[in-house]
C-alpha cells in the first residue's frame, strides 16, 4: 500500500489540478488511505500534521469528517455520536467560507451532508437524516453540472441515487418525499459501475477503495444482486491486503451471499495490530458464519461480540443467535433464557434487531428446520435439503412450521437453479400459509415472481408481484412490499 501511495501521490500532482484551500496533498493522500484501511490512529496523526503545516488547506476539515464517519461506524457508540455530531454543523460552516470555484467546495459540503445522513439513519435519526441527503443531492447536481470531468462526485451522487431509488416506506421516505427528491436505483447502480472502470485509471484512482466500499455493500445488501460475490471478487483484487476494510467487505459479501466458510477465512486471516480501529462487528460476522455451517465454537464469538462492542447494533440479534445454539444442542431452558434477553436488551435501530424481535415473539423454532435455515444461509444447499428431505410435512403439527418446511424447500431448489422444484414448494408455501402473519407466503409470491421474471415470462411475473403486494397485516411487510414494486417497476408498471 505504499507503493500505492506514492504512485497516486505522483499522479494525482501530474494530473489533476490543486485548487486553492483545496491541496490534496501527498500528506492527505497518506491520511485518507489510513482512513480507508482502518488505521484511524496513523490517520488522525497525519490530518493534525496537515493542521499544522497547512492551517489553510479545507481538505483537512473533509478528511476530518471522515475520521469521524469511520469512527462511528466500527464503534456504533450513541454515546460518541452525541459527542461529535455537533462537528458537522461546524465543519458545513467553514467549509462554506472556502473558494468556491473549486470542485471540492459543493463535493465536500455534500460528503460531509451525506456522511451525517448515514450516521443519523444509523441511530434511527431519520428526518435529519431526510434533510441531510436532501442537500447532499443538490449540491452533488450542481457540481455535476458545473464540473462534468469530477470524477469524485459520482461516488455520493450514486451512492445517493441508489438509496432514493430503493427505500422501503417510512419517516426516511417520507421526509424526502416531502421535498420531491426522487431517485432511480439504475441509473446509481451503473453509475458506480461505470466508475469502477474509469476510476483506477484516472487523476482520482485513490478513490477507489471508497468506491468499492459503497458497490459492493449495495449489490449484496440493497439490490441482493446474484452475482455481487463475484464482483466482489474482482473489485477488491487490486486493493491492499493490509486494509481491515478490504477484510471487512469480502466478509460482509461472503456471509449475503452464502459463502460462510469464506466469511470464516477471510475474517480469521484479517489484519489484526495496534494499528487498527477495534471492530467488534467482525467478531459478530464470524459468529454468524460459524453458526450457518453448525460450527459448535459460533456462541464464543457472539459473546465476544456482546461483551466488546459499545454500539446500539446487533445485540438483540446476537442474543438471538445464542438463543438459537441453546436449542440445537437440546437445552430449552437456556432458549428461554435468551429469548429474554432478545426482548430486553439492545434497541431497534436496524432491521436485523427488529426482525429478532418480532422472532423473539414467536413460538419455539422447530429444530430441524432452524438446521436448515442456518445451513441455507450458509451456502450449504445439499445439506440443507437433505435435513428437510428427511423430514415430511405430515410430521409437523404446527400451521407455521408446515409453511415454513416448503418455504425452505422452496429457497433451497431456487438456490440450486431447480426452478420447477422451487416454483412448486413456493406455491405450496402461499396455499399453507395464505391469512397468517408469518412473511413466509408473501415472500414466496415475490421469489415466484422473480423466477418468472428471470423466465421472461412477464404476465405470471407481475402477477405473483401484484399478489405480495396484495398480502396485508404480516411481518416485514413494508420491506417485501417494497421487493415486489422494484419488480413491478423493473417490467415497466
Amino acid at each position: 500500500m505504499v507503493k500505492k501511495i506514492f504512485v497516486l501521490a505522483i499522479f494525482l500532482l501530474g494530473c489533476s489540478p490543486v485548487f486553492a484551500n483545496f491541496d490534496f496533498n501527498s500528506n492527505c493522500v497518506q491520511a485518507y488511505d489510513n482512513l480507508l484501511s482502518l488505521k484511524l490512529k496513523r490517520a488522525r496523526v497525519l490530518i493534525d500534521q496537515e493542521k499544522a503545516q497547512h492551517p489553510d488547506n479545507a481538505i483537512a476539515i473533509l478528511l476530518d469528517n471522515y475520521y469521524d464517519y469511520f469512527y462511528l461506524l466500527t464503534t456504533d457508540s450513541k454515546a460518541d455520536f452525541d459527542r461529535l455530531k455537533d462537528n458537522k454543523g461546524k465543519r458545513i460552516s467553514l467549509l462554506e467560507n472556502e473558494d468556491d470555484k473549486s470542485p471540492y467546495y459543493n463535493f465536500a459540503v455534500a460528503q460531509v451532508n451525506l456522511q451525517w445522513a448515514l450516521i443519523h439513519s444509523r441511530f434511527g435519526e431519520n428526518t435529519s437524516a431526510g434533510l441531510e441527503i436532501n442537500k447532499a443531492y443538490k449540491l452533488l447536481q450542481t457540481n455535476s453540472k458545473k464540473f462534468p470531468a469530477f470524477m469524485p462526485d459520482d461516488i455520493p451522487l450514486g451512492v445517493v441515487n441508489v438509496l432514493l431509488g430503493s427505500l422501503p416506506d417510512g419517516a426516511l421516505k417520507s421526509t424526502l418525499s416531502f421535498f420531491g427528491i426522487k431517485g432511480n436505483a439504475a441509473t446509481g447502480l451503473n453509475m458506480l459501475q461505470q466508475l469502477s472502470v474509469k476510476l483506477p485509471h484516472s487523476g482520482y484512482a485513490m478513490y477507489y477503495d471508497e468506491l468499492v466500499f459503497y458497490l459492493t455493500y449495495i449489490q449484496s445488501y440493497v439490490i441482493n444482486d446474484s452475482n455481487a460475490y463475484q464482483k466482489m471478487q474482482q473489485y477488491t483484487a487490486s486493493m491492499d491486503n493490509s486494509s481491515l476494510n478490504k477484510a471487512y467487505i469480502k466478509a460482509f459479501v461472503a456471509l449475503r451471499t452464502g459463502h460462510s466458510g469464506e466469511t470464516v477465512d477471510y475474517l480469521e486471516h484479517r489484519p489484526t495490530g495496534p494499528d487498527y480501529q477495534p471492530y467488534p462487528y467482525l467478531d459478530y460476522l464470524l459468529a454468524n458464519a460459524k453458526m450457518n455451517r453448525l460450527d459448535s465454537t459460533a456462541d464464543d464469538y457472539f459473546k465476544k461480540f456482546l461483551t466488546e462492542t459499545k454500539g446500539v447494533s446487533f445485540i438483540k440479534d446476537a442474543y438471538l443467535h445464542l438463543a438459537w445454539d441453546a436449542l440445537l444442542h437440546g437445552d430449552e431452558r437456556k432458549y428461554q433464557s435468551y429469548i429474554q434477553l432478545v426482548k430486553t436488551k439492545g434497541y431497534q435501530f436496524n432491521d436485523k434487531d427488529k426482525q429478532a424481535l418480532t422472532e423473539a415473539g414467536n413460538p419455539t423454532p422447530n429444530a430441524d428446520l432452524l438446521r436448515a435455515r442456518l445451513l441455507f444461509d450458509g451456502g450449504f444447499y445439499d445439506k440443507a435439503l437433505k435435513i428437510l428431505q428427511d423430514k415430511t410435512p405430515a410430521s409437523l403439527t404446527q400451521l407455521q412450521d408446515k409453511t415454513e418446511y416448503y418455504y425452505r424447500l422452496g429457497r433451497v431448489y431456487d438456490a440450486m437453479d431447480k426452478d420447477d422444484e422451487a416454483l412448486r414448494n413456493y406455491q405450496l408455501t402461499i396455499n399453507t400459509g395464505k391469512g397468517t402473519a408469518y412473511y413466509y407466503a408473501p415472500t414466496a409470491a415475490v421469489k415466484i415472481g422473480n423466477i418468472y421474471e428471470r423466465q421472461k415470462n412477464k404476465p405470471e411475473a407481475v402477477h405473483y408481484y401484484n399478489m405480495a403486494i396484495a398480502f396485508k397485516n404480516h411481518q416485514y411487510e413494508n420491506s417485501i412490499e417494497q421487493k415486489a414494486k422494484e419488480g413491478l417497476k423493473r417490467l415497466g408498471y
